[in-house]
């Protein structure tokens, strides 16, 4: 079972994420007021704190929303979910749609450390069911 450490929105694509008390989930949209809701296979991203520490590592000074990822979990190996497995969080159900993404204009990140790792760690989920989602939340696969 892993948990939710922060959730995180931006109003604009391209930025990094800022982290907030909650986030409400709206079913075939995504996070209310973020910048990737929409009809589409990509409407909440997670990523692994354990994914951040990678590059907390090389030196950088990261943390959580960084990555513009919505969702940042700990004590799941996110990249090891297949496409199609179902997740609770919170009171949501999630649909893994995507694992990593191609970056086609390399980010700030990127220049500082030569590496990203959302590209390879970052996973991808569309609402099934909504809801709110705070840190703290447990995220289950169902």
């Amino acid at each position: 079972m892993g948990k939710v450490v922060a959730t995180c929105i931006s109003e604009s694509k391209g930025e990094r994420k800022t982290p907030v008390a909650s986030v409400e989930l709206r079913e075939n949209h995504g996070i209310v007021g973020d910048a990737h809701a929409g009809d589409w296979h990509r409407q909440v991203s997670l990523l692994a704190l354990e994914s951040i520490a990678k590059m907390q590592a090389l030196g950088l000074d990261v943390s959580s929303g960084d990555f513009a990822e919505n969702l940042t979990t700990s004590g799941i190996e996110l990249v090891s979910l297949p496409v199609g497995t179902r997740l609770r969080v919170g009171e949501t159900l999630l649909e893994v749609t995507q694992i990593g993404k191609e970056c086609h204009t390399r980010c700030a990140i990127f220049y500082q450390a030569g590496d990203c790792v959302m590209p390879k760690e970052g996973i991808f989920a569309r609402v099934i069911t909504g809801g709110v989602i705070r840190p703290g939340d447990e995220v289950h696969t169902v």
